[in-house]
């Protein structure tokens, strides 16, 4: 069929409106190629720059966790000897001073409670069958004991170490006592630290572990890797000036009097 051209360039001016009228709706339709490649560009640039940047949050933070667990190291002590040197006299003067006069039997204890604290069972350490002794001690060394203790759970849990208790072996002496130890050891002090209610002796070479009867088997400890333990809190302790301690090594103890 013949067009005319009236009819040509009245369907050319109405094909050029339409186009117009897109273009005006539409303008992004005119936009060229490098733009919109650039658009794109910042698009993937900018999700690449989230995901850096939460890939190092979520490093940061597993960094910190890994802080929080890592296993502290042991130290313990260069020498038990120098580092716990406090000889029977220098521990006798801090004895006098913040003891109780000495008790002659144990019958005399139970009646001093108001300057004794009876030293029972504890979360934080066992104390041995005593033979020569009773467990009996002043307000201020039985909070010393409680924190020797505490302290030390508190170092086996950061050092990833099962639990175990310090033992106690050996705390105020009688009149009655001292006599009889004196029976047996004519080595053994007349004015022992233990007479006022100052001291305890902690075994260094022996512990109870903490372990639930229901539950799996501890790992085993060796008594040594303790005993560094062990050493690193009374030596922080000791330096505080919280108490004086003396390395026995006949005894397998370690000697402490309250500051």
């Amino acid at each position: 069929m013949l067009i005319s051209k009236n009819q040509y360039l009245k369907g050319f001016g109405i094909t050029v409106l339409i186009l117009a009228l897109v273009r005006c709706v539409f303008p992004s339709i005119a936009r060229p190629d490098h733009l919109a490649t650039e658009s794109l560009s910042d698009t993937i640039q900018q999700e690449d720059t989230s995901r850096q940047v939460l890939q190092a949050e979520v490093h940061n933070v597993s960094a910190r966790q890994d802080t929080v667990q890592k296993k502290h190291p042991i130290y313990g002590v260069v020498s038990y000897h120098r580092a716990f040197p406090d000889s029977n006299d220098v521990q006798l003067a801090s004895a006098q001073k913040y003891g109780v006069s000495p008790v002659a039997n144990r019958d005399e204890a139970e009646d001093r409670k108001s300057e004794l604290v009876y030293m029972g069972s504890s979360p934080f350490f066992h104390i041995d069958p005593l033979k020569s002794s009773i467990p009996y001690l002043v307000p201020r060394a039985s909070v010393l004991l409680h924190d020797i203790g505490r302290n030390f759970f508190d170092s086996l849990r950061v050092k990833q170490i099962p639990l175990h208790q310090i033992i106690v072996t050996s705390i105020l002496r009688s009149e009655e006592d001292v006599a009889r130890l004196r029976q047996v050891n004519r080595n053994t002090s007349e004015n022992s630290c233990h007479r006022y209610g100052t001291t305890f002796d902690i075994s260094y070479n022996r512990y109870k572990t903490v372990s639930d009867p229901q539950g799996p088997r501890r790992r085993e400890v060796q008594n040594d890797t303790l005993k560094w333990v062990l050493s690193e809190v009374l030596n922080d302790l000791r330096k505080d000036e919280r108490c004086y301690v003396k390395y026995e090594v006949k005894q397998g103890c370690f000697h402490i009097t309250v500051r």
